[in-house]
This record gives structure tokens, sequence and C-alpha cells, in this order.
């Protein structure tokens, strides 16, 4: 059996925790080291890891981190059954929608970015109604 979790950089660790607490419902599940936060919704696992603007990603790295908006080939999806709840809630806690398709065939989805630049999508659970 795997296990997996997602750790999310993020500039701020305070501002992190309070956006995926406010938006999603994660709660405090540990602090192992002071820059890094084991976050918990459900069986689902989420590490917010402080790294400053400007840091390195790897050592010796020609890039470096910034938070910029920026959409990855790698993002999350936070699959709901209440979507326009949901969207509201993330919303309300500083993330920002860029697209939303509501096709009558299926459920609803926002493309949307967390106050950090990271991009995500909230998806309606094809299992429930469109509201």
């Amino acid at each position: 059996m795997i296990s997996y979790s997602v750790t999310i950089d993020v500039p701020n660790l305070e501002a992190g925790l309070h956006f995926y607490q406010q938006a999603f419902g994660f709660t405090e599940r540990a602090r192992p080291i002071p820059n890094l936060i084991v976050l918990q919704a459900g069986d689902r696992t989420l590490c917010l890891f402080e790294k400053p603007t400007g840091s390195h990603p790897i050592p010796n790295a020609s890039i470096e981190r910034n938070y910029n908006p920026h959409w990855t080939p790698v993002h999350l999806d936070f699959h709901v059954a209440d979507f326009e709840s949901v969207l509201a809630q993330a919303l309300v806690a500083g993330a920002t929608c860029e697209q939303r398709h509501d096709p009558p065939q299926h459920g609803s989805v926002a493309f949307c970015r967390d106050p950090f630049g990271h991009g995500f999508c909230i998806i309606q659970n094809q299992m429930s109604p469109k509201q």
C-alpha cells in the first residue's frame, strides 16, 4: 500500500494555514519542524512548507522561487458535493476564480488560485446533483 501527501510551498506559514483551514476545512495535525505544518481533512493530508520568495528550490538552481500567479501541470483538484458553498468559502478565504464552467451535462468546475499564486480546481462531485 502506498500513502501520499501533497506539499505546497508558501511564503508565510500562518497565512497558508489560515487559507487552507478557511477554504477547505483542513485542521492542523502536526508541526514536525518550525517551517512545516501537516494538515488533515478526512483521510487527506496536506503539508505547507514555508519557503521565502527568492529562495532556490534546489541547491545551485539558476531559478528562484516566486509566488506570482502560475499554473503547473501538477495541481490540486478538490472534488466537492456542495460546489457553490465551497467556491464561496474559498473566495472569502482569499482565492481567486480565474474561470468557471457550468456545462449542463456535467458538474461545475472552477479554475482558481490560492493567495500564493498556486492554481487549483474545485470540481462538483459527479455523483451529486447539480445545485
